[in-house]
Formats: C-alpha cells, structure tokens, sequence
C-alpha cells in the first residue's frame, strides 16, 4: 500500500470555509500535526510519497479531493471550488507512474471527499462540491472496470466523508442527520456521539481506525466494538476543516 501525501501549503490561514467560520491558523502546529499523520501511516505499513508544499494553493493539503484512484485507473477530478482546480496539476504527475490517468470536464465537478469506495461500489455524495454531471462522468469514466456508482444526498456538511466513512466488512460509522442514509441501508452504521456530530471522519487503515482525538466519546464507541482505535490530533488542521481521510491518497502500487 501507497500513500501519496503533500506539505502544508504556508498559506493555508487563507483556505476555502464551508461550514466554519474563519479563526486564526498557526501553520507550524498544521506542519507537525500532518507530519505526525504522514509518520503515522508509515508505521502503519504504508510507503508514505510526500509531494512539496504548493504555496499558491492554500488548500493543497488535501490532496484526496484532486484524484480518486481506483485499482485500474486515476480520475482527476473537476473540483467545485474553482480556487482549487490548479492542486490537480502536480498530483496528476504523481500519479502518473502508477495509474492511468482520466480527467473530469466542465461542466462536471466532483470532489475526492465525496466519495466513499466499498468494493466495487463508488457511493458518491451530491454535495455543494460535486454534482450531478460529475456523477454522472464518474459512472462512465468507470463503467468499463465494472464498477457501480450510487449517489447519496449530502445534506448538512462540506463531503460525504463528513459524515460517514466505511470502517470494514459491512460496518460504516456515520452521523445520519447531515446525510441521506436510504442508499446505505445494507450496511451497519454505527452512530457517532450526539456530542461529537464530525466524528464520522475515520481512516483506517492497516487494521487500525484512526480518528480525530477530540472525539473520545465516539472513539469509545468503535473500541467497544473491538476497533483498534488511534487518536490523532488535528486540531489546527481541522481549522481549515480538514478530517483524517483528506490529507492522504492511499492506494495499491507495486512500484
């Protein structure tokens, strides 16, 4: 396993905002916090490719929301915030040696936050950020590799992932009021803590659920039900609303 990550651009005090309001941002603790992360993932058996830090481009950190990569092709996706649509550029070189690469077009918008992968199945959230067009490009562009593409409102938050993420087998944890959970119905979603409604966020990878360390109510809940559970801080980070799968592409790769 592979991830592709890059460095805190030193603009990012001046990122994109879509649900919270604007607080100062100290750049060197969002530096060690996703450097803490990036070590993190190599502990847990990843073979972590840092790109360099993109200062024109304050959101760059987020590098899942440019790409999606599936296990037969890279999709550079349209981003809905058009301050963004440059991040794509470097992340597509490198991509490059592992992926063949397909991009989106206008007028489709679709961002990586948006989509959850659960085998062959691409649940894609409609969102502020991805529409119906991105959508429906995203079903052909992967048609052909057999995989399903099942939209799901996102109601109340920036991206699907916001609000749900897929812990393994046919478990999810989610928070049911900021999504449409119809298209989910087959899983079991545990919920997160009516005290912590952006808990939902988790990656896991290696065996090994990683979440945001101000959420210890629902982090509780996933270690009763036998997840091995990692407290992360990201609290300056999550300033700029970052969450724990948008900062890494994690994807298989020989090379």
């Amino acid at each position: 396993m592979r991830a592709i990550t890059r460095e805190v651009s030193p603009t990012i005090a001046r990122c994109e905002l879509h649900t919270l309001a604007r607080v100062a941002i100290d750049t060197a603790k969002c530096a060690a916090e996703h450097r803490a992360y990036e070590a993190k993932l190599g502990e847990l058996g990843l073979a972590v490719t840092v790109l360099p830090a993109e200062p024109d481009l304050p959101d760059s950190v987020f590098v899942e929301d440019p790409a999606l990569v599936l296990d037969e092709v890279a999709i550079v996706t349209r981003m809905g915030a058009e301050s963004r649509r440059r991040e794509g550029e470097s992340l597509a070189a490198a991509l490059q040696p592992f992926r063949e690469l397909r991009r989106m077009q206008a007028p489709a918008t679709l961002e990586g936050g948006d989509v959850m992968r659960i085998g062959r199945t691409l649940f894609v959230g409609a969102s502020a950020r991805t529409n119906a067009e991105g959508i429906g490009q995203l079903r052909e562009l992967t048609a052909e590799f057999g995989y399903t593409v099942t939209p799901v409102e996102v109601r109340h938050c920036l991206h699907l992932k916001s609000a749900v993420t897929w812990l393994g087998g046919n478990t999810l944890v989610a928070n049911a009021e900021l999504i449409d959970m119809a298209p989910l119905a087959a899983f079991e979603a545990i919920p997160v803590d009516a005290a912590e409604p952006w808990a939902a966020n988790t990656l896991t990878v290696g065996g090994v659920t990683l979440i945001a360390a101000c959420y210890p109510r629902t982090a509780e809940r996933l270690q009763q039900r036998g997840y091995a559970v990692c407290p992360m801080d990201i609290s300056e980070l999550m300033k700029a609303e970052a969450g724990l799968t948008c900062s890494s592409l994690i994807f298989e790769a020989d090379a």
